[in-house]
């Protein structure tokens, strides 16, 4: 089946989602921003500019298939967020239901934020959410109404989950190399899994309401920093304690309640749906970030 998939805030993963599906089915990107149209034609699919607040500015993206709303708040606050997750995504959503031809299907993309601090244990889908900020806690109502949405209008909705976010442009070699290190886990996926998972859930026709979407190994911080210099030979980089970081006066509240979480994600959803990851760890994704650092 070619479809056609409309995927609304195609940025980082939406334009690597495009290009991974623009062969084999119609794919049109939407921004709102000069840029971010620029940024889709280089791609090589279709571009639409509109604002996923703004039902009449939608009104220009053609009817799909598939719905992929992948916008973001531009790491704002939980204002700006309950904008664009909730408010951007109810309108969309009744926006593209009410066409003579509607969507068979949503997929809504959102972050492991949700969960809360599980002091390093396991979580995976059936974990209870715990929203510890205001913008966790607008992903999580964002979660609901676009499970539950669509299923009002007679369609489907599913939440893919995203752990933290790597790959070209962010990799974020320094952040590490420099220090310092503060203890925990890290849950990632690099850009290129997150969007191959959202085109196999797509794609194979999978209907879990949500599927985590993560690697297959966290790994805690201080670790990973010390594989990362002894990869790019450079002095192991200097770590703190949690507590040593929460001693910082200058920390806000949010900041405060992001050091304090811990978890670790796992993929056995995913797994289990027949997505094969092109980078199942951290050490096949930062190959290439490694070896351009050492050759810089």
């Amino acid at each position: 089946m070619t479809a056609r998939v409309a995927i609304l805030g195609c940025g980082y993963v939406g334009l690597e989602l495009g290009r991974q599906l623009r062969d084999d089915h119609e794919v049109v990107g939407v921004r709102r921003s000069d840029d971010g149209i620029a940024a889709i034609e280089d791609a090589g699919f279709e571009a639409v500019q509109a604002d996923v607040t703004d039902p009449e500015s939608l009104s220009a993206v053609p009817d799909a298939d598939w719905l992929v709303f992948a916008a973001s708040s531009g790491g704002r606050g939980a204002e700006a967020a309950r904008e664009v997750y909730v408010e951007g995504l109810r309108t969309a959503i009744d926006h593209f239901w009410s066409r003579a031809n509607p969507p068979e299907r949503l997929v809504y993309t959102s972050s492991t934020g949700v969960y809360g601090d599980h002091d390093g244990a396991w979580v995976d889908e059936e974990t209870p959410l715990d929203p510890q900020t205001e913008k966790t806690e607008v992903l999580a109502e964002a979660e609901r109404i676009a499970r539950e949405r669509p299923v009002e209008h007679g369609g489907h909705g599913t939440v893919a989950r995203f752990a933290g976010l790597y790959g070209p442009d962010r990799y974020r070699l320094e952040r590490y190399l420099e220090g310092p290190v503060t203890a925990g886990y890290l849950n990632m996926v690099h850009q290129a899994d997150a969007a191959g998972a959202v085109r196999h859930i797509l794609t194979e026709d999978h209907r879990d309401e949500v599927v985590l979407v993560v690697d297959d190994e966290p790994v805690e911080k201080w670790a990973f920093a010390d594989w990362l210099a002894e990869q790019c030979d450079v002095p192991f980089p200097p770590k703190q304690t949690t507590e040593e970081r929460l001693a910082d006066d200058s920390l806000s509240a949010t900041a405060k309640r992001r050091i304090q979480t811990s978890k670790r994600c796992s993929n056995d959803r995913l797994r289990n749906l027949g997505y094969e990851f092109e980078y199942p760890t951290f050490r096949e994704g930062y190959r290439d970030a490694v070896r351009e650092y050492r050759q810089n």
